[in-house]
């Protein structure tokens, strides 16, 4: 029973690791060395309770709720040598035209708070309602709703009304 329930997990972290890497380099945006540590960590924790989180009816959700929490708890934490930087290393990218946009988005998504922009990721990336949303980060509702409205509000700030600047090519 052992052996099928480490394969089952095995199978899940295969199909799921990527998906689980996209969405943790949304939420520490751009953090690539720390999303693969929310992702190590996520895929650990549930390792060790697969025999449950099997018998989830979405193990995939369920992951990336232990993703979003793994997220938050890591930045509750985070020591106060560590410095936040709005400049990113220079990087090789398979598509060159897309660059710019997507730097831009980062840098917008570094400049919000964790918890708007852990709202913004799973409520428009990971296209969950605002109850699911409220479950994953273990708020209310009317707290996401908040939350949304700030993050969006404030990205607007950022990036003005009309992104159609930055897609140019």
């Amino acid at each position: 029973m052992r052996q099928v329930l480490a394969d089952q997990y095995a199978e899940f972290a295969a199909a799921r690791a990527g998906h689980l890497y996209r969405s943790a380099c949304l939420l520490t945006a751009g953090d690539t060395h720390l999303a693969e540590d929310l992702v190590q960590e996520t895929l650990g924790r549930l390792y060790i309770s697969w025999h449950r989180v099997s018998r989830v009816g979405n193990p995939a959700g369920y992951a990336q709720t232990v993703l979003t929490r793994t997220f938050l708890a890591h930045q509750r934490r985070r020591s106060s040598t560590e410095r936040a930087t709005d400049t990113f290393p220079d990087r090789a990218a398979a598509d060159p035209r897309d660059v710019p946009l997507r730097l831009t988005l980062l840098e917008a998504l570094a400049r919000l708070p964790a918890k708007d922009r852990a709202v913004v990721v799973l409520r428009y990336w990971e296209d969950r309602s605002i109850e699911e949303t409220a479950d994953a980060m273990n708020v209310s509702s009317a707290a996401v709703r908040t939350r949304c409205t700030r993050a969006l509000g404030r990205l607007r700030e950022l990036l003005g009304e009309d992104l159609g600047e930055y897609a140019r090519f």
